[in-house]
Formats: C-alpha cells, structure tokens, sequence
C-alpha cells in the first residue's frame, strides 16, 4: 500500500492543516535558512519544525546506528509524547503533521473533526497500534490523496520512485524530540524550552545535513503562529 507523497509546500500543507481541524491561526511557513539570524525570523510562537530530507542509503545506515545505540544506553521518553509507526509508504508528509498537532494540543486547540477524534480513539494505544489505526483510516487516506496531487508537479512511479522523506520535531515537558515514523522510537535530543525550541532544533537538524554533505536537497518548514 503506498500513498503519493506530500510536497514540502505550504499552501498545501495548510489546506491539510485546515482539513484536520487546525484553527486559522496557525500556519506552516518556510524555513529559509538554520542559520542562528534567520531563524529569528520565523512567526512566534513556534510549535514544530518539519524537516523534509533525502532518504539515502546513508542515512539507513545512521538511522541503524542511532537505534542500536539508544537501545543499549537508553533514553527518557515523557508519556505525553504522542507517536505513531508509519506503516504507509509515502505516508511520512501526513505522519509529520500529525506528530506536529498531536504533541501541541493544549495550544492549537482542534476543532472538531476526524484528526481529533483519531487523537481521543488512539491516547491510550502504543504505537505500532497507532500506526495501525492511521493506515485504517479512510478520512486521513482521503485527505492526503487530495493535497498531494494538487501539489504534485510530477506523481512518483515506479520508474521515479519518491526519495524524500518528512520528520517533525517537537518540544514537550522540556525535551527536545524527533519524531519519525520509521524509527522504532521517539529519539530525545535533549533539554529545550519553548524560548529555545527553534534554535536547538536548528542545529540537530544541521547535523543530519552534515551527515550527507554530498546532498543539497533538505527542505524545511515550521507550524507557527499566523502573523498576516
């Protein structure tokens, strides 16, 4: 089973967003640069950044790495994180978005819809579950078909099979998270604040581009307050 992915573009992004019930006030918005000056130019308040990357061999390889070495040193996960398993190839764009309302409810206040009722039916699964109720859900299936072809200037093939893929990254109970459906887990990058959020996010996201340097091709987006 496999979707036709998401552009890393927000006017599609944000009719997505409206489609799950996100209020107005919120918006993705392109991130033009990690660098420290013009990060400062992102709409505050920030409540996730959305990395869009190249899902090379290379980064298999450090995904594997990263995972075998959490599993042996351990890491601290809050229970209030939200996650779920992507289990539908091309499914990373949704999954993203998901990860990025789930984890800041309080804030975005949903309104009523299926993401919510997805998020209240799901709460108390883990998240091979989660994952398996997303891939259940003709509503999110539905939704992400309809935006991903209005954005797509070229559907993948076979041929041309989709090389991208999208990981959203959070703040919750002063943890710096990376959610990746595709991971066996939730990975903590460390203590951040929401005043800081942006900026230690901006660099872990620079050390998975300095990892394939041979790559230009890493998009990046952030939900945040609408300012217009």
């Amino acid at each position: 089973m496999a979707w036709t992915p998401l552009e890393s573009n927000p006017e599609v992004m944000n009719k997505f967003l409206s489609r799950l019930g996100v209020p107005e006030k919120w918006q993705i918005v392109d991130v033009l640069s990690l660098d420290q000056d013009m990060l400062g130019l992102i709409p505050r308040p920030t409540l996730a950044l959305i990395l869009l990357f190249p899902s090379s061999e290379k980064y298999g390889k450090l995904k594997e790495e990263q995972e075998a070495k959490i599993l042996e040193k351990g890491q601290k996960i809050s229970a209030n994180v939200y996650y779920l398993k992507q289990k539908v190839s091309n499914s990373c764009g949704s999954v993203a978005l998901v990860h990025s309302v789930a984890n800041n409810q309080d804030a975005i206040q949903l309104g009523d819809g299926f993401l919510k009722q997805f998020l209240e039916d799901t709460k108390s699964m883990d998240p091979e579950e989660r994952g398996a109720a997303f891939e259940n859900n003709s509503s999110f299936a539905i939704a992400h078909q309809d935006l991903a072809i209005e954005g797509q200037t070229e559907v993948p093939s076979d041929d041309n099979p989709p090389i991208h893929h999208f990981v959203a990254f959070i703040h919750k109970d002063g943890e710096l998270y990376e959610l990746d459906g595709r991971k066996a887990f939730p990975i903590n990058h460390g203590s951040t604040n929401p005043e800081t959020f942006v900026e230690d996010a901006g660099k872990i996201m620079m050390e998975i581009m300095k990892n394939d340097p041979d790559n230009i091709a890493f998009t990046v987006c952030a939900l945040a307050a609408r300012t217009d």
